[in-house]
């Protein structure tokens, strides 16, 4: 299966409109993105809630890590530079921090609100190695573009 990204967008812009609270948008995101293809194992958001620090946020699959400080892995990474991480092999990523074993690769896309200020990081997880494409990271960031920076 593979993401219809016209029809994913529709459906988040549909379920999120007129909604500003942030954990809200999150968790439909989440949802809506998590369910749209079966390469993602975990999918959800890590929110900036303190100076250099990512918590856990809404998310689909099992448990993630509760905390990650933005000079380690791969969000970290994402939060730290403001850019697009797409990791096709997360072994041969330093200081990859292994949430849960059955990872192989990641796409982790930083996340601004409407005034430019990074709220978080959208994680996306796979049990498969070199399968997220950069048509992936471009689509969802426009997708979170539209949602979180209106």
């Amino acid at each position: 299966m593979s993401v219809n990204y016209a029809e994913l967008q529709q459906t988040i812009l549909a379920l999120t409109a007129g909604e500003e609270d942030q954990v809200a948008l999150m968790a439909t995101v989440a949802c809506e993105v998590h369910h749209s293809d079966d390469r993602f194992d975990w999918t959800g958001f890590y929110r900036v809630t303190a100076p250099e620090l990512l918590k856990i946020g809404p998310y689909q699959g099992g448990h993630g890590c509760l905390v990650i400080p933005f000079h380690r892995g791969v969000c970290g990474a994402a939060a730290r530079t403001g850019e697009v991480q797409l990791v096709p092999d997360v072994d041969a990523f330093p200081g990859h921090i292994a949430c849960a074993s059955s990872t192989r690769s990641e796409l982790v896309i930083p996340v601004f609100d409407n005034a430019g200020a990074l709220i978080g990081v959208f994680d996306i997880d796979s049990d498969q190695r070199d399968i997220f494409t950069q048509d992936d990271a471009t689509e969802l960031q426009n997708i979170l573009k539209m949602v979180f920076e209106k």
